[in-house]
């Protein structure tokens, strides 16, 4: 009987819900409805699949993290340099990112998870400005503070061309973003997934019941950083350039900004703190353009500070809570 409840618990969890589905039919939407907003979209999209990467160690696994941003740039020159010195076949320059980053993922993650939330938000942020400097030393590589230029994008397929207006390319990565997300989702649904629900809720019980909770956490944290560092290819092709700011700080902080907006722990979470942050970003630097960054720090600190206690875990804690229900995914 408890194996017969958990399949179905897991076959449940599995199960695409109505929300989802809408939402899913309104992002297709967008591309025929919202055309002049292509441009913005592509960006949203990019952001939103670097935080959903995130939130698959902080959400999923309770790994916290401030260089996140180094999986992304990472990704970023990898799929830069391929297009320039390999081929600029897009996929496969996605493939690269990713691989890349994976690498990177794995090479770091025994460093990540020797220590404590501390020691962890220490080393990661290490690791990411350790490789902003060797970005910046690496010019006649990496192009320096300049940025790495020349990066010209081969047709995707052979067929469909990327356009100044940014059309193309928001198709492209929302394609990717949608196969990448219902991977991930795939993930923290399954067994694997919700072991490490357990290992993030406690990690002592999870080692004593049997979970290799060291080999789940450097596997999730490789997956997390593999997709990021797609997310940062898919910005180096649909820019077709590279700057030394994809491995910088603010990238981190931002998407840590978005989850918390949006809710760790339900993969949608960082879709709509995207969003939200996108939408207020435009908003306030139009408003202000001296100051919006202020006011984007006070937002968050009225969300941290009132509105977690009052309304739960971000805009999905809300939602959760209006559907009656508490658990990710």
């Amino acid at each position: 009987m408890p194996t017969k409840s958990a399949v179905s618990r897991l076959s449940t969890l599995g199960r695409w819900r109505l929300p989802e589905i809408l939402f899913w039919l309104a992002a297709a939407a967008s591309v025929p409805l919202l055309t002049e907003y292509h441009l913005v979209l592509t960006e949203i999209a990019i952001i939103a699949l670097f935080a959903v990467s995130l939130d698959l160690i902080l959400g999923y696994a309770g790994i916290a993290s401030l260089g996140h941003a180094a999986f992304f740039g990472a990704g970023a020159y990898a799929a830069g340099l391929f297009a320039i010195h390999v081929t600029n076949d897009p996929l496969l320059g996605l493939v690269a990112g990713a691989a890349v980053a994976a690498v990177l993922g794995f090479a770091t993650s025994f460093l990540v998870l020797r220590g404590a939330d501390l020691t962890r938000l220490m080393v990661t942020l290490g690791v990411a400005l350790v490789l902003g400097e060797i970005a910046n030393k690496a010019g006649k590589i990496t192009g320096g503070a300049d940025g790495l230029q020349g990066v010209f994008m081969a047709p995707i397929l052979g067929r469909f061309e990327f356009d100044l207006f940014g059309h193309v390319g928001y198709v492209y990565c929302l394609v990717v973003f949608f196969v990448l997300f219902v991977v991930a989702r795939r993930i923290v649904v399954s067994p694997f997934g919700l072991s490490l629900l357990a290992i993030r809720d406690n990690p002592l019980r999870a080692r004593a019941i049997g979970i290799p909770v060291n080999a789940r956490l450097t596997s999730v944290y490789t997956i997390s950083a593999a997709i990021a560092g797609v997310a940062g290819a898919l910005l180096a092709q649909t820019a077709q350039f590279v700057s030394i700011d994809v491995l910088a700080f603010h990238r981190s902080a931002d998407a840590l900004l978005m989850l918390v907006i949006g809710g760790t722990g339900y993969l949608y979470g960082g879709i709509v703190g995207a969003v939200a942050f996108k939408v207020l970003q435009e908003i306030l630097s139009v408003w202000t353009p001296q100051y919006w960054t202020f006011w984007i720090g006070a937002i968050l600190v009225a969300i941290v500070l009132i509105g977690r206690q009052r309304i739960g875990n971000g805009v999905m804690g809300v939602w959760a809570r209006l559907l009656g229900k508490g658990g990710a995914a």
